[in-house]
């Protein structure tokens, strides 16, 4: 599942068939990952067809199973919208919390890679690897408590390593992370309505109608609030928020890279070579929104080492290769830069659509030289691991939860109301001599 946004309305579609990352036609050849299960860049299954059955009934278990008690107890807390309106966004913060864990111990126990973490001297001294002694360390980011938040879109399971960078962060933000999505998924069983209540913004592609709407949610974001979601004792202070938005409105595929190369020849600008060219209208809007109260843009180019050049990420890695299979990534690999809102052009809609431009120019060719080398050039400044003996450039780590047990902290609303609902029924039964 992608949550993404495209301001600029919807791209064309064409016929499914594959292409080259510059665009070009590429017919299926034998040797082709995507021409036979067997000749996958990863090699054959990990998981013979007995454990991958296994595999799926347990994930589909947990995962929703795990959801199903996420939205329950959401639905237990929307009372609380009526009696006060910090409370019910508190706890509905809390409730968002317990999906970023549920995304966090799926990946770990069905899908453990390496994720390598570099960036550039912009974030001296915001990503760290804590020395929690024997070799375990845990990622630590200082991004600040209200951030805008954008990235390259190369397959589905972005959003969810991103998610996990938030709660990384000190104090923990996933539990306050927005995402712009596409408006369909608000009406998916069960997940739309927990997004819901999420406050996901969702957009319809149309940016006639679209703006109204991201104005409104904008504009709550930016209200003053007190309580326990603003973390302040009686006072009144703006909330915690990680905006994410995908300038490109989709991911990198087949049908995007062409769309893409045709929108580059029709605006008689050069195409990008290993992604799909951005919009701008949509950043832009939220940066005018928000530049009073959010001091920094976050930039993640991310890339996934094993996808063959030639062939996109969501044919690779799959749900069924990458949960079910045994066949991940060897490694994500993020690579952030910072930059200053006050110092973006935002309200020149041409020199923003430039500026945003080349940032993907940048990453183009960070991706390039990561397809070349498997690793993002990196800065010396741009990660600090505190049990490295010497300077490192990159911190390799891996998505897991602090705790082993946090995850049961997902089930607690609704087996606790489930308790106080018994104890309550038996003292009515002993009052009233039943």
């Amino acid at each position: 599942m992608a949550f993404t946004i495209n301001t600029e309305g919807a791209r064309l579609r064409t016929p499914k068939g594959q292409q080259h990352q510059n665009g070009s036609a590429k017919a299926p050849s034998p040797t082709s990952p995507t021409s036979s299960a067997n000749e996958h860049p990863m090699g054959a299954p990990k998981h013979g067809p007995g454990m991958q059955a296994l595999r799926i009934v347990c994930f589909g278990i947990y995962f929703f199973g795990s959801g199903i008690f996420i939205h329950f107890a959401q639905l237990l807390g929307s009372p609380l919208y009526f009696v006060s309106k910090d409370w019910f966004y508190a706890y509905m913060a809390l409730t968002k919390q317990y999906f970023g864990l549920l995304v966090t111990t799926m990946t770990q126990w069905w899908s453990p890679t390496v994720v390598r973490i570099s960036g550039d001297k912009s974030m001296k001294g915001l990503i760290k690897l804590k020395d929690n002694g024997g070799g375990n360390g845990m990622l630590e980011v200082d991004f600040g408590e209200r951030v805008v938040l954008m990235s390259n879109h190369q397959i589905y399971t972005d959003w969810l390593y991103l998610w996990w960078i938030a709660y990384t962060s000190t104090p923990p933000m996933h539990g306050h992370l927005y995402i712009i999505l596409k408006e369909s998924l608000k009406w998916v069983p069960l997940i739309g309505p927990a997004m819901q209540f999420y406050s996901f913004i969702f957009m319809a592609r149309k940016w006639s109608k679209d703006q109204q709407r991201l104005r409104y949610r904008l504009q709550k974001l930016n209200s003053r609030h007190s309580g326990p979601l603003s973390g302040t004792q009686g006072g009144v202070q703006l909330d915690p928020m990680w905006l994410l938005i995908f300038p490109e409105g989709t991911n990198l595929s087949a049908n995007t890279r062409k769309s893409s190369a045709k929108f580059a020849e029709k605006s008689s600008i050069p195409d990008m070579k290993h992604q799909i060219l951005p919009r701008s209208t949509g950043l832009q809007f939220c940066l005018q929104e928000l530049k009073d109260t959010v001091p920094y843009l976050y930039d993640c180019t991310i890339a996934y080492e094993g996808i063959p050049p030639g062939d996109y990420g969501q044919d690779v890695f799959t749900l069924r290769s990458v949960y079910f299979q045994g066949r991940p990534p060897k490694s994500v690999n993020m690579h952030w830069r910072r930059f200053a809102i006050k110092d973006i052009p935002f309200n020149d809609h041409d020199a923003m659509y430039e500026w945003i431009l080349q940032r993907w120019r940048e990453k183009d060719e960070l991706i390039g030289e990561f397809m070349r080398t498997g690793k993002f050039p990196a800065d010396a400044e741009g990660v600090t691991d505190e049990g490295g003996k010497e300077e490192q450039r990159y911190i390799n780590t891996e998505v897991k939860p602090r705790s082993p047990l946090e995850f049961l902290a997902m089930f607690t609303p609704v087996l606790g109301a489930a308790l106080v609902g018994r104890v309550s029924v038996q003292m009515v039964d002993r009052l009233t001599g039943k």
